[in-house]
């Protein structure tokens, strides 16, 4: 793999979120081993003692992350973790907005919803808040999300709500309040929103990355930034394993995170600009299949 990624930038500066665990924390341990060591990697998540035992577990040849307790549910961590960046580095070169809820099949998603959206997507627009306008010149800004998340996993009539061209972030976060609302008051079925809390979810953090990449696209086509969703595809972890019956096809974090980091260390695609990404191939946002990127 090529480590190209901020041809005139200092030291860089990489941010992942919910990594002392699963898919995070192997994305941290395979930026370690592409990065250049000059490279300063925060590895946050919201229990202190798990982050600092996984930044010494991940230690190893004069290379360590920096653990930082991070609870993306919190603008005022978010925010106070951006100002200090700001101030210690000047900006950020890389942040994986990684952080995701646990939900369960053994408790009804009404009880669920709130806490899950309050992470998965108020969390990504937090740290887009926070961390966009702090990404220098060349650098990526990817959220975790999956192949849920398009429209196409939609109701036609719900689609509108998700016009990214159009959206604010907080006009979006006001779009899945509502949804939540819906689902704990017991309309969402009769508005036509999927059983499934995780696709709405997943869409809505599609639609954050559409709209970060539209208010920043005029600096990509100056310095060659990739905004995007990335989608590694079925994880055996815990959180994954309640939900499918065969996971023989799964693969495991360290095999996911290797995808999801070649975002970060191969030049930048144009043609993955604000789009979702597979297995580097974009996953349409309107369209029923994914196309090759050449």
């Amino acid at each position: 793999m090529s480590t190209e990624l901020t041809p005139h930038a200092p030291d860089r500066v990489v941010v992942v979120t919910g990594a002392n665990q699963g898919l995070g924390r192997a994305l941290v341990a395979a930026l370690l081993r592409y990065l250049p060591p000059t490279t300063t990697i925060y590895l946050t998540g919201r229990d202190s003692r798990r982050v600092a035992m996984a930044a010494h577990e991940l230690g190893g040849n004069g290379r360590r992350p920096v653990p930082h307790r991070l609870d993306v549910r919190s603008s005022e961590e978010t925010e106070a973790f951006a100002t200090l960046l700001a101030g210690r580095h000047g900006g950020i070169d890389v942040v994986i907005s990684n952080a995701a809820a646990r939900i369960t099949p053994a408790r009804p998603m009404i009880e669920q919803v709130r806490n899950f959206v309050d992470t998965n997507n108020f969390g990504a627009t937090r740290m887009i808040r926070a961390f966009g306008p702090l990404l220098r010149p060349g650098g990526r800004f990817l959220v975790v999300s999956s192949d849920f998340g398009t429209l196409r996993n939609l109701p036609a009539h719900l689609h509108e709500r998700f016009d990214a061209e159009s959206l604010t972030l907080d006009e979006l976060d006001g779009v899945m309040a509502r949804y939540v609302d819906a689902v704990e008051s017991g309309v969402a079925a009769r508005e036509g929103w999927p059983a499934h809390i995780n696709i709405p979810s997943k869409i809505g953090q599609t639609a954050a990355v559409r709209v970060l990449a539209r208010d920043q696209r005029e600096l990509a086509g100056r310095d060659g930034r990739l905004i995007s969703a990335a989608c590694p595809g079925l994880i055996a972890t815990d959180a994954s394993r309640p939900w499918f019956a065969d996971m023989s096809a799964a693969q495991s974090p360290a095999a996911a995170a290797v995808d999801v980091v070649s975002l970060v260390i191969e030049p930048a695609d144009p043609g993955f600009y604000g789009e979702l990404v597979q297995h580097r191939r974009i996953v349409p946002w309107r369209a029923s299949y994914p196309r090759a990127h050449e």
